[in-house]
């Protein structure tokens, strides 16, 4: 392996690590602030982080947008991508108000393989080591959801599987997307859009979703800290009238800059740095760990104790992601994208 190719894959390694431990931040910062409110803030940060980066490719001429896409059409594209984007961050942050961070972030891994299978609606086409990995996949889903017990499956895990198919279609939203406007400019578009969305749903939705969950919470005998959120617009007043740090709430303050800065601004970079070098297989294997790593993440740092049905779940999961992968793994020439 060369050098850059070996560069290329700790850089794709640290990248999914950091979205891995991304998971442990939004399972932290729920224990002060709604689903809402951390996407409220998230995203903008997101967006902001990722404006050097697109300034230094504008002076460099590095942008690949074409000259013939206006700037109405660019608007237009990332406000479809960052609609499916909230949806999908909305699911799958509600979802954790329920599930392990672990749970999350397997679950979530299987948009990779829905992806090739929605593709078929759209004239795609696929093979055989997508509907082996589909059976592995069930499988896996089958230990998270049951460990052991068909009646006590958690409603967050179904709620991160709904997100998990939204992944999926965003995806396919991108990979078309990409085509005609520079994938940064995508970026950080779509994460206005959804940090533009998550505000005003922090102000109109999150207290109903507090109640809601409340209530779901008692009946599933779920530790939920709901009653212990700031509404969004007593973070705003706080943050406006200097009571911010002295209020509980800015225990949420590293989650959010983890979330927003780590896991979008300084992730992403990453991934467009690395996979110039990397070859697709490499990238595929790495960028699967990210469940691992959210596992790891909630045993470390969320003191999760995932049992042998969900750790087995995890396995298949893993193994379904590979196998769906399997014609990007198995090229013989590794470099062809």
């Amino acid at each position: 392996m060369n050098k850059r190719a070996l560069r290329a894959d700790i850089l794709l390694l640290i990248t999914a690590g950091l979205w891995g431990f991304g998971f442990v931040a939004q399972s932290a910062g729920m224990d002060y602030v709604g689903p809402f409110t951390f996407n409220a803030v998230r995203f903008p940060l997101g967006t902001l982080s990722l404006v050097p980066l697109i300034l230094f490719f504008k002076v460099r001429g590095m942008l690949s947008t074409p000259h013939n896409t206006s700037r109405p059409a660019q608007i237009r594209m990332t406000l479809i991508a960052g609609t499916i984007l909230f949806v999908a961050v909305m699911f799958q942050q509600i979802g954790m108000i329920f599930t392990t961070v672990g749970n999350a972030g397997f679950i979530t891994g299987f948009y990779v393989v829905l992806t090739p299978v929605f593709g078929i609606f759209i004239g795609k086409k696929t093979g055989l080591p997508t509907w082996i990995g589909m059976v592995f996949a069930f499988i896996g889903l089958y230990f998270i959801f049951a460990a052991g017990n068909l009646s006590s499956i958690n409603p967050g895990d179904l709620i991160i599987l709904i997100s998990a198919s939204f992944w999926a279609v965003h995806i396919l939203v991108i990979d078309h997307l990409v085509q005609k406007i520079d994938p940064l400019v995508l970026s950080a578009g779509q994460f206005a859009w959804c940090g533009a969305f998550s505000i005003l749903t922090a102000f109109v939705l999150e207290p109903f979703v507090g109640d809601w969950a409340l209530s779901l919470a008692v009946n599933i005998a779920e530790d939920f800290t709901a009653q212990q959120w700031t509404p969004f617009p007593t973070l705003l007043a706080l943050v406006g009238n200097g009571g911010f740090l002295s209020h509980p709430v800015s225990g949420a303050v590293i989650p959010i800059l983890y979330g927003g800065i780590a896991s979008v601004g300084i992730a992403y970079t990453l991934q467009v740095v690395a996979q110039k070098d990397a070859p697709p297989a490499h990238a595929t294997i790495i960028l699967c760990l990210e469940g691992c790593f959210a596992a790891a993440g909630g045993i470390l740092m969320r003191n999760e104790k995932p049992g042998s049905f969900t750790l087995l779940g995890f396995g298949f999961m893993l193994l379904a992601m590979f196998i769906t992968q399997w014609d990007v793994i198995g090229r013989k020439n590794p470099h062809v994208p």
